[in-house]
This record gives C-alpha cells, sequence and structure tokens, in this order.
C-alpha cells in the first residue's frame, strides 16, 4: 500500500470511500470490507439508478453527462452525512472537481483508490462489453485510463490489488484504516 499523497487526515473515519479505475475491484472489496466490519455498503452509482429509476447508460443517453456529474456530485455530497457507510465511486466520479475536493477534504472520509493496471483492468472486465461498451475501443480506454490515474492518486491512500483477492484488499484497507468489527 502506497502512503497518501492528499491531504493528511487523522482520527477514526465515519466512511471509507472506494475510487478506481473499472474492472478495479471498487464493488466487490466495498461489500467484504463493509461486511467484514459491519458498517453498510452502497454502490453510487446503483443508488443514482434507483433515485432517478433508470440506467446510467439510459441517464448519459438522454440527457448527456454534464447531467449525470450533477446527479453522481449531488449523491455522493447526500451520502456522505452518512456514517459507517463503505461507497463505491462510479469509475469517473474522480474527474469531477467539485466532488473530488469534497471527498479529500472531508475529515471524516477516507478516499481510498484501488490501483489496478491496464492490464488488469483488461483482463478483469473482458467478455463485458455488451454490458460496458466503452470496452471495446481500447485506445480510448487506455486514454480514459491514464487521464484518470493522476486524479485517482490524489486519494488519502492507495492500495494497488493486481496481486490481491478481494478479501485481501478488504483485510488490507481494515488494517491500514484500523476498521474493526463492533465488540
Amino acid at each position: 500500500m502506497t502512503e497518501p499523497t492528499g491531504p493528511r487526515l487523522s482520527g477514526f473515519p465515519d466512511r471509507v470511500v472506494l475510487t478506481g479505475f473499472m474492472g478495479s475491484g471498487k464493488s466487490t472489496v466495498g461489500r467484504i470490507l463493509a461486511r467484514s466490519v459491519w458498517w453498510r455498503f452502497l454502490d453510487v452509482d446503483r443508488q443514482i439508478e434507483h433515485a432517478a429509476g433508470t440506467t446510467i447508460a439510459d441517464i448519459f443517453r438522454l440527457h448527456g453527462e454534464p447531467y449525470f456529474r450533477q446527479l453522481e456530485h449531488e449523491t455522493i455530497a447526500r451520502l456522505l452525512n452518512d456514517r459507517r457507510v463503505v461507497l463505491a465511486l462510479g469509475g469517473g466520479a474522480i474527474e469531477d472537481e467539485r466532488t473530488r475536493t469534497l471527498l479529500l477534504n472531508d475529515p471524516a472520509t477516507r478516499l481510498v483508490h484501488l490501483e489496478a493496471s491496464f492490464e488488469t483492468v483488461l483482463l478483469r472486465t473482458s467478455g463485458t462489453d455488451a454490458i460496458r461498451p466503452v470496452l471495446a475501443d481500447r485506445a480510448n480506454l487506455e486514454a480514459r485510463y491514464l487521464r484518470r490515474l493522476p486524479l485517482y492518486r490524489l486519494a488519502h491512500l492507495t492500495l494497488p490489488v493486481d496481486n490481491l483477492t478481494p478479501r485481501a484488499a478488504a483485510q488490507a484497507l481494515a488494517a491500514r484504516l484500523q476498521l474493526a468489527p463492533p465488540c
């Protein structure tokens, strides 16, 4: 695990927010981590879909990315009022400066980057082109990955996950963040 590159924070977090590129394990690791410390797990994209009554793909198609990013920002801001929760962000949430600033400057939030190499992302997402059409254009996908990587690395801490199982990643995060299940 690499040391934090973002603002230094101390004290016990009220929430853990996972960021990273698609295929990095945000949802899988997030569920395991939340279950292991008896916190709730919420996937921000699923929260948006539930509130909007439609899919993320339909929101993009009908209203465009700026509209979606506004919904995403509002949803994340609202969820930062919750305690004892692990949130999994969509891969692009980190690109919105307002959202990034909110996550990095909330003293009770630990923003964690699950860093997977581009090769690992391709391996983990292979066969999901129908669900994730962006995967069909490898050059664009790699450019997106490289554009987001420095933003992800602004997180309070980064955990390289290429060689970790989801359970091992969740255990490493629980230890590093000093999270423990209630006694």
